[in-house]
């Protein structure tokens, strides 16, 4: 439990770390798109530090790399072609983010740190610590910038047709203080981003100087 707390809290991928901004900014417009492609990430993370805890004294130093990012990238492959057959909308939503989880440094990060070093366990809970921490993270960002942007948010769409239900829901009621279109721009992502790593450094060092 220690390990899945440090990777939520401690070692947060987007807030403490600073890993895997592409994605993070690039598809965090809508709230569904951020829990997806968390949830992608911590498919991939998962899966990624499961086997090569298994296969690590089997792979020469030489070929590590490479050995890995082969092993990330199938993981990938059969993500990418399972929402593309289920989900289309989504798919094509997340669009080229998906297949770059294969060098996504949180991933490759993880698998070389952690993975490489550490028992069958402890790789498996830093995944679902390290993962659970970047889809929460995401998924703050999405949210707030979808409401903030576009005055909804969005809890199924893309999945609809999978689910066979669609959820957006307007936040307010007509008003004139949303939407603030800036939210839904590259601007706003990175305005969106700073605002809520400052928040979590001044929460953070209030709890310190309480300790």
């Amino acid at each position: 439990m220690k390990t899945i707390k440090n990777g939520i809290f401690n070692e947060n991928a987007t807030f403490v770390l600073m890993l895997g901004l592409c994605p993070t900014l690039a598809v965090t417009n809508t709230f569904e798109g951020a829990y997806i492609m968390g949830l992608c990430v911590l498919v991939v993370l998962f899966f990624t530090n499961f086997v090569i805890s298994i296969i690590k004294k089997l792979v020469p130093d030489n070929v590590r790399i490479p050995v890995y990012i082969l092993i990330i990238g199938t993981f990938v492959t059969v993500l990418d072609l399972t929402l593309k057959k289920y989900v289309p909308v989504l798919h094509e939503t997340l669009g080229v983010y998906l297949p770059l989880i294969t060098v996504n440094c949180i991933v490759l990060g993880r698998a070389i740190s952690v993975a490489t070093v550490s028992s069958v366990k402890e790789s498996v809970l830093d995944a679902i610590g390290i993962g659970l921490g970047f889809t929460f993270s995401i998924m703050l960002l999405g949210g707030i910038r979808e409401i903030l942007g576009s005055n909804t948010i969005t809890l199924m769409d893309g999945i609809s047709s999978f689910t066979g239900y669609r959820a957006v829901y307007q936040v307010l009621p007509d008003t004139n203080i949303l939407p603030i279109t800036l939210f839904q721009t590259p601007a706003g992502a990175f305005l969106t981003l700073g605002l809520l790593m400052a928040f979590f450094n001044f929460i953070k060092e209030k709890r310190s100087d309480t300790r």
